[in-house]
């Protein structure tokens, strides 16, 4: 049990720390400034100026004490405030013109701390100083111009504007982000007028180009069907030129296949040829030959029977005479032994 009452007391005293934590630490936002006044919110001196009443907090966060001190915010983003003047110029022509002011707080202390005395608690108040801290400058500058000069020159009232209006704007702690004039009017219609001579030069030149253009067109259109009658007849000549290289290529191609048809022709006779004299000549020739050889190989078979028959009988009478021969010798040889005996 005393663990559990200690734990719940230092949950207790955790939350309790939190809570005033809470109570006491402010955190400036980044397009904001705190501004904390009260039981010692002094600030250091700043750029030679005297330690200020208050405090001012960007960027991070700080304690504030409930009860001792309290803090404000200062926005420090970008605001717009729209203008929009009637005066005169220098010519004594009245004019109209409309235009927009962004600005904001500036970022040094000086700027934050100018801005937060004269507008703290009235920040909304800050568009309504604007437009009449520059409609007073615009109508004081707009009085040493011409409506040529406003309508040819804003960038020149612009910059005028703003250097008039520099020094004022830095005791209120605020800057000129952007100053634009958007328009000027005049009831008189002198800038109308202005515009006319202009407008009728442009006019005539429009005039006098459109003819121009006109008869440029007209010139290129004739060069156009020019050259394309030019085309044409190029393209008539290359037709042709085709048609007759293609003629002659079919003539040549007939040629060719003339050519070889004919020679596919005396390819096929020389086959025929080749084929007769293979299957019918050779083999005529050969039996032909057969027959010859035949005929010869009998001859000469009869020839040699012949001359064999004619040898045989030779021989025969050869035989035949010798065995006379010595039948007679023998009995020549035998009379003689008798003889002798």
């Amino acid at each position: 049990m005393p663990v559990i009452a200690v734990a719940i007391g230092v949950v207790v005293a955790i939350i309790v720390l939190i809570v005033l934590f809470k109570m006491v630490w402010r955190v400036a936002e980044p397009n904001e400034a705190l501004i904390i006044s009260g039981l010692g919110a002094k600030s250091k001196p700043i750029d030679g100026v005297d330690s200020l009443g208050f405090k001012i907090v960007t960027g991070k966060g700080t304690s504030v004490l409930p009860g001792f001190q309290t803090a404000r915010r200062l926005r420090l983003d970008s605001r717009a405030a729209n203008l929009e003047v009637n005066c005169v110029t220098q010519q004594g022509i009245p004019v109209k013109v409309r235009g927009v002011v962004i600005y904001k707080v500036g970022d040094d202390f000086v700027s934050i701390a100018n801005a937060a005395r004269r507008f703290l608690e009235q920040q909304n108040s800050m568009d309504g100083a604007i437009h009449e801290l520059f409609t007073g400058h615009l109508r004081s500058i707009i009085g040493n111009l011409t409506v040529e000069d406003l309508i040819l020159n804003r960038e020149r009232l612009t910059s005028e504007t703003r250097g008039s209006a520099a020094d004022e704007m830095s005791k209120l702690g605020l800057v000129v982000d952007s100053l634009q004039i958007q328009e000027i009017d005049d009831e008189t219609g002198y800038i109308t007028n202005l515009g006319r001579p202009h407008a009728a030069r442009v006019a005539a030149a429009a005039r006098i180009a459109e003819a121009e253009r006109n008869q440029e067109a007209t010139e290129r259109e004739q060069e156009t069907e020019r050259q394309n009658a030019a085309v044409i007849r190029d393209t008539e000549m290359k037709k042709a030129e085709y048609q007759g290289q293609v003629q002659q290529a079919a003539q040549q191609a007939r040629q060719e296949v003339i050519l070889k048809e004919t020679r596919n022709a005396e390819l096929e006779a020389e086959r025929t040829e080749k084929r007769l004299e293979s299957e019918i000549r050779k083999p005529a020739d050969a039996r032909a030959y057969e027959q010859v050889k035949l005929a010869e190989a009998e001859r000469e078979e009869r020839i040699s029977y012949a001359q064999a028959a004619a040898t045989e009988v030779q021989l025969k009478a050869q035989r035949e005479s010798e065995a006379i021969r010595l039948i007679g010798e023998a009995e020549a040889d035998a009379t003689r032994r008798r003889g002798l005996a």
